[in-house]
């Protein structure tokens, strides 16, 4: 069975950012997570990592098409 929710470590190795990166995607609001446990740690749901991954692609094919035109 697949995992629902993953810490913040796989989300950067999965985007090839770093740490700090992916928990500023969080802290903006770009990624949604949520806090869990006595220490709060931050997990994303796979299918919210998902769902982000799509809409920059999408912002992505916008920008290669606007700057295109340019």
């Amino acid at each position: 069975m697949a995992k629902r929710f993953i810490p913040l470590t796989e989300v950067s190795e999965i985007l090839d950012i770093s740490s700090a990166q992916a928990y500023a995607l969080v802290r903006s609001g770009e990624l949604p997570a949520i806090k869990v446990g006595g220490r709060g740690q931050w997990r994303v749901e796979t299918t919210a990592l998902e769902d982000y991954i799509q809409r920059m692609y999408s912002q992505t094919a916008d920008f290669v098409r606007t700057q295109g035109e340019a």
